[in-house]
């Protein structure tokens, strides 16, 4: 069993490093990019639509679909819009950010992908096969994201 007789600090001030011996160091941070407009991104368009169409019509798309979706989407590999389809809880919901409770799946779509999926000009099933966007958690999931899409088309 050890046993510490002083409790007082042995280390005094002059017991620190010689001046000089150490350098400060700059920040490590890469420089920030200038924030991209969102109105320059179509896709911010089509969520905030596609936001309005959930809060009209959310509760059958609930019902349906029974999922949250977190979708980041990117331009030039990073991501710089992400959103959240949350058709589980209550009347459904879309809100920018990422998902508030754990999200069913986790899309990563660059944003003229995710333009010609939403317009129905890109079969969502051939793309992510090919390649052209990334699908995390439950992927059998992705096929009702589809339904929310084309349900929004005929609006």
């Amino acid at each position: 069993m050890w046993k510490r007789s002083n409790h007082q600090s042995k280390i005094k001030a002059e017991d620190g490093p010689p001046a000089g011996q150490f350098k400060v160091l700059g920040s490590v941070l890469e420089p920030a990019m200038p924030p991209l407009e969102l109105s320059e991104l179509q896709s911010f368009q089509v969520c905030e639509d596609i936001r309005l169409h959930i809060k009209e019509v959310g509760a059958p798309l609930v019902k349906k679909v029974n999922a949250v979706f977190q979708l980041d989407i990117t331009k030039d590999g990073k991501t710089v819009l992400q959103w959240t389809i949350d058709l589980k809880n209550g009347s459904g919901d879309m809100y920018p950010g990422p998902a508030r409770l754990p999200a069913d799946t986790v899309f990563t779509i660059p944003e003229p992908v995710f333009m010609e999926m939403v317009l129905g000009k890109l079969n969502p099933q051939k793309a992510f096969l090919t390649g052209k966007f990334k699908v995390s958690g439950k992927v059998l999931l992705s096929q009702k994201l589809d339904r929310v899409f084309k349900d929004w088309a005929k609006f």
